[in-house]
């Protein structure tokens, strides 16, 4: 029997039924399913990949919470472990004030770990059909990236490589934070600061790293550049 086969039967199965418009997304995170995220091998991992799945944009919360409650009511947690939205901090600087927020990476698509094992019959890897079932049929999933349904056998999804997940991990991780403000190079801004508080100018160039400004002022009939930090300029 053929893998699309196995699928669409399966599919038809789902004995408790979630709607994303039911589902609150908490707002604190979410403990994992039965794993942690440390970057430590076994043999057990070389039978598990993570894969990206696209999903509706604003909806990531909602569909990983959504996702979380059919795999602990089909049962499958000993082939879907874990569910995980890519993020980072982000300083945004607006109007003179500062404030932290989370970013998602990936607008859009979320991170699952899944049973990837080898199949006899196909001579290939590949995950159970009912884990496959359980993700595309989560309300809110458009779909697993790098599946090809048209492919002879049908491809369910392309898992992420060791560097990938190793480079998001890492993201995730950095104590680097990235600084955004509301102002760009070549906008009108005023300053709000230092010696020339209320000063018209233009950014010339911005430095996140040192969260630094510089803004060209008219001073005296001669433009002169001024170096402000990200608080001492605000959007005209």
């Amino acid at each position: 029997m053929s893998e699309q086969t196995n699928a669409e039967q399966v599919t038809d199965y789902d004995p408790n039924p979630i709607y994303l418009d039911d589902v609150e997304a908490p707002d604190d995170e979410v403990e994992g399913l039965n794993i942690d995220l440390e970057d430590e091998s076994s043999d057990e991992d070389l039978e598990r990949s993570w894969f990206f799945i696209h999903c509706y944009s604003g909806y990531e919360k909602k569909v990983e919470h959504a996702l979380r409650q059919r795999v602990e009511n089909m049962g499958v947690q000993d082939q879907i472990y874990d569910v995980l939205i890519p993020t980072e901090d982000e300083i945004e600087v607006k109007d003179g004030k500062r404030r932290t927020v989370e970013k998602r990476v990936f607008p859009g698509y979320v991170m699952v770990q899944i049973s990837w094992k080898w199949d006899e019959n196909e001579q290939r890897d590949r995950m159970p059909d009912i884990a496959w079932s359980t993700v595309r049929n989560t309300p809110g999933v458009v779909g697993f990236v790098g599946a090809d349904t048209e492919a002879k056998p049908p491809i369910q999804a392309t898992p992420l490589r060791a560097e990938e997940i190793k480079r998001i991990m890492d993201r995730m991780d950095s104590e680097d934070t990235v600084v955004k403000v509301d102002y760009k190079v070549g906008e009108r801004v005023r300053i709000v600061g230092g010696p020339f508080n209320d000063f018209p100018g233009t950014v010339a160039s911005l430095d996140s790293g040192r969260e630094k400004v510089r803004v060209m002022v008219d001073f005296f009939g001669r433009e002169t550049a001024v170096s402000l930090s990200f608080m001492e300029v605000e959007r005209m």
